[in-house]
């Protein structure tokens, strides 16, 4: 409110009737006791602050306002002139009030006079204050578990080389520890796990694969057809083969004879045509891994016993030509040296014989306790051709990756150069390992397959006493850890799960990778035994 609407509001209509013409000094006075008895009277009956001021001012204002009233009744003239004086005094300070009203705006509204503040301005009503709504402060974080059980120090061994590596608790699924667990690497034949995902979950656990002959486009001619299956075996009834249950090419053999009711075979058509070329992959030491090693034949589409020259062994050397060599056995049992030519079976032909391999579970199993590669080559090359992604080498990355979309884990960075992890071109990180192993270990999809036919530390596979693993002060982890293990020429690898000393269980995956040497298995036994001792208190630091 303006000081200018002040003086016309709050005067008591009844104060002009007051007889008295009072003095300055007793028109004062009278505002003063005026004043009191108005407190007293809110005091008295609870009036609010801004009500006594306002009635102290107006109480006030109409007894001097009675008085001068009186006072003009009396003597009109006299007080004609006054009033001419005052109204000019009046208006050079309201002419003076309005100028710094206008010029100082601030300074009118924050600094009015003592007088006009006492007797004019009334209180405004305080806005009643709401206080902020205080901060509530977040939920604190959970305690974070302070472990104190470090293998710093055997991850710092020089025989590892340049250390990739991760550690999972597998029930909370918290990683305990990772020295670059999300870098892809080559896995040597911890890639055979990968390999094998796929095929259950592309080929299905009970897929088996046929071996097949048919009728020719001509007489007497019959077509042998290769689906794949490299353990079907030269022995007699597949008995004494590496393979456990292989089919028999013999059986085959008895089984066309019989389906051509004694009609002469005249000519025998070769189809080898499911597997496409080149029939070795680039990045694989030939003479080392087929000759040497014996650990990897070419990859065709008809061969027996993986082509081994010793059909029993684990390793032994491979031929020049897989096909040649199942040809021969072939022949001889059907008893005929009739021409041979390659070519593909007629669309729509008549089956006259099939024989079919273990279920892929059973062809998992023995394939990852003993590493087999040439199982695993198989396995790779069925998984692309079912997924459409094609027949040849090139296409099993695209094919396993394929496979592996149902388990849910997120496969950037994986590169798949191959089936059985020969390749130093394949790159997997740790840490997709260690989750794989999860779904392994609580055997989902039938991924308990691979479980069971992980190498167990000092008792059989790849880990077993003829291994030299697991030994000296690292035997305290003897039957504790099933894991895959792997080497190739730049990397020794060991993947999958810990049952440790506190009852832990824990994933894992170790690379030990570059300028590395045989000891580095030692190294990375002795590093798991670690992680055994460790358990959940495993730290990371």
């Amino acid at each position: 409110m303006h000081e200018s609407d002040l003086p016309d509001s709050g005067v008591p209509a009844d104060t002009e009737s007051d007889p008295s013409i009072p003095s300055t000094a007793s028109t004062a006075e009278h505002a003063t006791r005026a004043e009191r008895r108005t407190a007293e009277r809110e005091a008295a009956t609870g009036a609010t602050p801004v009500a006594r001021a306002r009635g102290g001012v107006a109480a006030g204002v109409a007894a001097a306002t009675a008085g001068i009233m009186s006072t003009i009744r009396k003597h009109p003239t006299a007080w004609i002139a006054a009033g001419g004086t005052a109204a000019l005094i009046v208006l050079g300070t309201g002419s003076v009030a309005l100028g710094a009203t206008v010029g100082s705006p601030a300074a009118a509204a924050v600094a009015p006079s003592p007088s006009a503040s006492a007797t004019k301005t009334p209180t405004p009503t305080p806005t009643p204050t709401v206080d902020p709504a205080r901060p509530v402060p977040a939920a604190a974080p959970a305690a974070s578990r302070i472990r104190t059980c470090s293998v710093a120090g055997l991850a710092q061994d020089g025989r590892l080389g340049n250390l990739e590596a991760q550690v999972v608790n597998a029930k909370t699924g918290e990683v305990l520890f990772d020295r670059n667990g999300g870098t892809p690497g080559p896995t040597a034949s911890v890639l055979k796990t990968i390999t094998s995902a796929a095929a259950l979950a592309t080929l299905g656990p009970d897929y088996r694969v046929s071996t097949t002959v048919v009728a020719g486009s001509t007489p007497g001619q019959i077509v042998i057809v290769g689906g794949g299956d490299v353990t079907l075996s030269r022995l007699p009834g597949g008995q004494g083969a590496f393979y456990t249950g292989a089919p028999s090419i013999q059986d085959l053999a008895d089984q066309a004879k019989q389906a051509m009711g004694g009609q002469p075979i005249t000519s025998i058509v070769v189809d080898t045509s499911l597997f496409g070329g080149p029939v070795w992959q680039p990045s694989w030491d030939e003479n080392e891994e087929r000759v040497v090693e014996g650990s990897t034949p070419y990859m065709t589409a008809l061969m027996v016993d993986g082509d081994r020259d010793n059909p029993g062994a684990v390793e032994s050397p491979r031929s020049t030509d897989p096909v040649g060599r199942a040809l021969q056995y072939f022949q001889q049992y059907l008893g005929t040296s009739v021409p041979v030519t390659q070519g593909t079976a007629p669309a729509g032909a008549r089956q006259l014989a099939a024989v079919q391999s273990q279920p892929v579970t059973t062809l998992i199993q023995q394939a990852m306790k003993y590493s087999d590669n040439t199982i695993m080559e198989e396995l790779a090359r069925l998984v692309a051709i079912k997924t459409g992604a094609g027949n040849t080498f090139d296409a099993e990355n695209a094919g396993v990756l394929a496979g592996l979309k149902g388990y849910g884990i997120d496969t950037a960075g994986l590169h798949i150069a191959d089936g059985s992890g020969l390749s130093a071109d394949n790159a997997v990180p740790p840490s997709y390992m260690t989750r794989l192993f999860v779904k392994v270990l609580n055997r989902e999809n039938g991924l308990g397959v691979i479980y069971d036919g992980l190498p167990v530390s000092g008792q059989s596979g790849t880990l077993g006493s003829g291994y030299n693993r697991f030994t000296g002060a690292n035997a305290v982890a003897r039957g504790a850890v099933h894991a895959k293990t792997g080497w190739i020429d730049n990397g020794y690898t060991l993947s999958g799960i810990v049952d440790a000393a506190d009852g832990t269980q824990l994933t894992f995956a170790v690379y030990a990778l570059g300028n590395v040497s045989d000891n580095a298995k030692q190294a990375i036994d002795t590093l798991v035994t670690g992680f055994y001792k460790c358990g959940d208190n495993l730290s990371n630091t």
